[in-house]
């Protein structure tokens, strides 16, 4: 049976994760487009995880989302390893061609935000070209600080888009989407972080062989050298992981 709304999240670490596919995702996306009331998805992954151990407004957050998608196959792994495995990987840099392609067809209207400047009509562009019928009815590139939020969300509710989402890395993004949900009043708001740069080729994803083994963040950290520190958080995940399967909750 798959999952629904009724059914709560999963946890690890303390942090919830939903067990659904992508086309269960998928199908949440267009529930919440018919309810066109605001619904913020993030896309948790171990870096998220770790990060909400010692801020607690960024674990509110994910807590009131209203999708937590298992973006990292760390997550899979801890799943496995507690006993609450999760279906599949559903990463925000896969899903967002994958919504695209739903989007052309039901006719829902995009709005990408973030990124460095250009880097979202790019991506939008990608996107434009390989499904004509899609609609990306803005995309501007802005920034999380508090006194640009006014104009940017004007900017965005002219747009009226049925989705918007927002690449201006983690935290920031779904701390900015929470802070601003009800004035937005998106029936869809997703962090996406890189999705934009690996769309619009600024940069490179690693070989599809790669994601299945697992290794994708090695690959990551070797075309971006600079987020080793970044890194550092999945030894430390799987180090609380480990504990809590031989020790308990109490590890943590």
């Amino acid at each position: 049976m798959g999952w629904s709304a009724s059914k709560p999240g999963w946890r690890v670490l303390g942090v919830r994760v939903d067990p659904v596919t992508t086309e269960e995702a998928l199908a949440r996306l267009a529930e919440f487009v018919s309810e066109g009331t605001p619904h913020h998805v993030v896309t948790v992954n171990p870096e998220f995880v770790m990060t909400s151990r010692h801020h607690p407004e960024f674990r509110a957050v994910l807590e009131a989302a209203d999708l937590c998608l298992a973006d990292g196959v760390g997550l899979l792994w801890a799943g496995w390893l507690l006993g609450r495995p999760l279906p599949e990987r559903v990463a925000g840099s896969d899903l967002l061609p994958q919504i695209a392609a739903r989007a052309a067809r039901e006719g829902w209207r995009l709005f990408f935000l973030g990124a460095q400047p250009g880097v979202a009509q790019r991506a939008a562009d990608v996107l434009r070209a390989r499904y004509p019928a899609l609609q990306v009815v803005g995309t501007y590139a802005g920034s999380p600080a508090e006194e640009e939020a006014a104009g940017i969300i004007r900017r965005v509710r002219a747009a009226q888009p049925d989705m918007l989402f927002v690449a201006y890395g983690a935290p920031a993004q779904d701390l900015w989407i929470a802070r601003h949900r009800d004035e937005l009043a998106i029936p869809v708001m997703m962090g996406v972080g890189g999705a934009f740069d690996f769309i619009a080729g600024v940069a490179k994803r690693a070989p599809v062989w790669v994601r299945r083994m697992g290794l994708e963040w090695l690959h990551r950290l070797i075309h971006q050298p600079l987020r080793w520190r970044r890194m550092l958080a999945l030894p430390h995940f799987a180090a609380r992981v480990m504990a809590e399967r031989f020790v308990g909750e109490r590890a943590w």
